[in-house]
């Protein structure tokens, strides 16, 4: 059934289909990562919150890299060489990075909200956001 349905889409919308599915997928496994190691290193650690996003940030955008390139949008965006498309992709990051900072800064720094506030938006936003950007300029 899915099969079927997947292939009654003209080439272009199954493959974009196809890549939110597999970035959704990856996606939410590295989002939900990054929630939880800021939330651990701001909590159990007693580091700022926006110092422990940054930390995971630089952390998380290399693995996030690879796992985009090689699972999400595999086989897709070969227009570029390698240093353009990575460098597309970590400037498509800092922006997600800072609308993350955003959260922070208004949920927990300017709101007096607990830290896992910010956790709600970069989970359910963020990712929206950075899947259409990654589509459309890094990986098109």
């Amino acid at each position: 059934m899915i099969q079927s349905a997947l292939q009654s889409l003209d080439p272009e919308r199954r493959t974009a289909l196809i890549q939110l599915v597999r970035y959704a997928l990856a996606g939410l496994a590295i989002t939900l990562a990054v929630a939880g190691s800021y939330w651990a290193i701001t909590d159990l650690l007693g580091v700022g919150p926006m110092l422990s996003f940054t930390i995971v940030f630089i952390v998380f955008s290399g693995i996030s890299y690879v796992t985009h390139g090689e699972y999400s949008f595999k086989g897709h965006g070969e227009r570029d060489r390698h240093h353009v498309r990575m460098g597309r992709f970590f400037a498509i990051n800092v922006l997600g990075f800072l609308v993350n900072q955003g959260f922070i800064w208004l949920l927990v720094k300017q709101l007096d909200g607990p830290t896992w506030w910010p956790i709600i938006p970069m989970v359910f936003l963020t990712p929206i956001l950075t899947f259409a950007l990654h589509r459309r300029f890094v990986y098109a």
